[in-house]
């Protein structure tokens, strides 16, 4: 798998795939994750909420199931990496031009696409010191994605936003309506995003209503799908028509321990004719 240059007057379809996971603690969930991978061998893995600092994390156990893995961490929160079969180059970490001492972001290029793993800020509350952090991460994110894609035409911006796009991505937006990950401060940055040349790729292609990935664990919110859509794939333009399937995979939320978020897995196809 991976893009790259055919024979002349030969013609391939050449796939990618990219997924997305916040796994709320690597140390607890690496077997789900190595299980999930050999289940599902992306290219492209980024996680979210490893919980553990650098010296800690397993490269080892990813090498072996045949991974690359550059990351970020942070010990007890935050903390990003991403997985990729082939090497990743120009690793960033963290959003360039913005100040913070948070693990939130890691990007690199893997096969010609440039890659940006996020873990977006939470919010707490709107009017809370952390809503405003976030407020400000967001424009430094945009800032720096901004001319990102004018270097990178081909990018994927993934990860945990935190943010809703609309009511379609809320089990209860009447109840839920101005409150966090839910509230027009959030989604006009999204939108703001979106603006930039990006789109969601999991809108691309009919939906069935109420599906969510990310689920309380109280209340049985799982088995009641009282959930949000928070962790989204977003492709630039020049992704835009490679895009055949996107999809969140609720399988890992079945599991015993499981994370309170569910994969999402973007499947990009290149045809082309040399």
């Amino acid at each position: 798998m991976g893009w790259g240059l055919q024979p002349r007057l030969t013609r391939k379809i050449l796939t990618m795939k990219f997924a997305t996971w916040n796994v709320n603690s690597l140390t607890v969930r690496l077997p789900q994750v190595l299980d999930w991978l050999q289940a599902n061998p992306v290219d492209v893995l980024a996680l979210q909420e490893l919980k553990l600092t650098d010296d800690k994390f397993p490269v080892d156990a990813f090498r072996q199931a045949g991974y690359h893995a550059e990351c970020f961490g942070q010990k007890t929160y935050n903390g990003v990496a991403l997985l990729s079969r082939e090497p990743a180059l120009n690793v960033v970490r963290n959003v360039p031009g913005f100040a913070d001492d948070m693990a939130r972001s890691i990007s690199a290029e893997v096969n010609g696409v440039r890659v940006i793993g996020a873990y977006f800020p939470n919010g707490q509350e709107p009017g809370s010191d952390k809503f405003e952090y976030k407020m400000a991460w967001l424009k430094g994110l945009r800032d720096w994605v901004r001319g990102e894609l004018l270097t990178h035409p081909r990018l994927v911006l993934m990860g945990d936003y935190n943010i809703t796009f609309d009511d379609a991505d809320v089990w209860d937006p009447v109840g839920l309506k101005d409150t966090i990950h839910c509230t027009e401060e959030e989604r006009y940055h999204l939108r703001a995003l979106i603006a930039l040349g990006l789109h969601d790729s999991f809108r691309l292609f009919a939906q069935p209503e109420k599906s969510y990935s990310w689920w309380d664990y109280r209340d049985f919110a799982f088995r009641r799908n009282h959930g949000l859509r928070i962790d989204h794939i977003l492709v630039s333009d020049a992704l835009k028509p490679l895009v055949t399937a996107c999809v969140i995979d609720k399988a890992p939320r079945k599991n015993e321990r499981p994370s309170d978020h569910a994969p999402v897995v973007v499947t990009l196809a290149d045809t082309n004719k040399v």
